[in-house]
């Protein structure tokens, strides 16, 4: 039988990848956590990682224990609230999966004041290409554009948000403005890579006029703002971010208007724990917060 403590230090160096990381989140030497892992490993004799550039990857039997280790983490965090009373424990780590323009510009601006209010929650906020699946346990928490249609989930619809298409002024004065959605096939238009669009909420241009393609493309929304801010183009751009910036203007408004609606998802063992709790209110505060930006100096 292993020690049941090993099993923190397999969690943190699954979820960290090096050891260096998860030294510090455990308060513990490098030497140390890789002593426990080799205890570990040779407790339940197999390989948990591959070690590779510098980062450990799970193996297949690792990914088996991970799942295994992370539902007995959170029985352990249910059993501290239950037999303790502690209904309010605000400690822990969270990984939240959202798509990068809400996570810059909803989230972000959010993110002290959260802080503030929960200084032992460890919030690890996860904006790569592609939402992770709390289904999984890749995350905690993601934040989606579609309700998933299946896995051990909890589920809740957070709001809408909409989106329009924006340009530069100097690119309206340089190539004119377009008076029906025809005529952007006559423009530079600013979107996404099509093989790397992770969700289907995400293929603007097709909604607005089917056989639209783009010529400016990035896997980044933050990035297509800036080349639309700059003048190099037209493109779709949530309100949230767009109505804000004094060097954009909405082109065909009453035309083209897009509606998307934000997912809260969350694991089901983990729905019930206070710290997902004060996250879940936390998101709802700052999808709220939405609201004001798309208002701002709306046409």
């Amino acid at each position: 039988m292993f020690d049941w403590d090993d099993l923190r230090v397999f969690l943190a160096v699954a979820r960290a990848r090096k050891l260096a990381p998860a030294a510090r989140t455990l308060a513990m030497d490098a030497t140390t956590i890789a002593r426990r892992l080799g205890r570990l490993e040779r407790a339940l004799g197999t390989e948990l990682f591959e070690i590779g550039a510098g980062e450990r990857t799970l193996t297949a039997r690792g990914q088996m224990l991970l799942r295994h280790a992370e539902a007995a983490e959170s029985a352990a965090l249910s059993a501290v609230e239950d037999v303790s009373g502690q209904e309010r424990l605000l400690a822990g780590q969270v990984r939240l999966s959202v798509a990068e323009g809400f996570g810059t510009w909803a989230l972000a601006p959010g993110l002290a004041a959260f802080n503030r209010r929960h200084p032992g929650i460890r919030l690890d906020l996860i904006t790569a290409s592609g939402f992770l699946n709390p289904s999984k346990r890749e995350a905690d928490m993601a934040v989606m554009l579609a309700r998933p249609q299946r896995g051990r989930l909890a589920v809740r619809r957070m709001g809408d948000y909409r989106l329009h298409l924006y340009a530069a002024p100097s690119y309206l004065a340089q190539a004119g403005t377009p008076g029906r959605t025809s005529d952007l096939k006559e423009h530079v238009l600013i979107g996404y890579v099509p093989e790397f669009i992770f969700s289907p909420e995400l293929d603007y241009l097709d909604e607005v006029e089917a056989g639209l393609e783009a010529s400016l493309r990035s896997t980044s929304i933050n990035v297509q703002h800036r080349m639309i801010a700059e003048g190099a183009g037209i493109g779709v751009l949530p309100d949230f971010i767009a109505r804000h910036d004094p060097r954009l203007v909405p082109v065909m408004p009453e035309r083209v208007e897009i509606t998307r609606s934000f997912w809260l998802v969350t694991h089901g063992d983990l729905k019930k724990l206070a710290r997902i709790a004060a996250v879940g209110q936390w998101l709802q505060e700052r999808i709220a917060t939405l609201h004001t930006l798309s208002e701002r100096s709306a046409p």
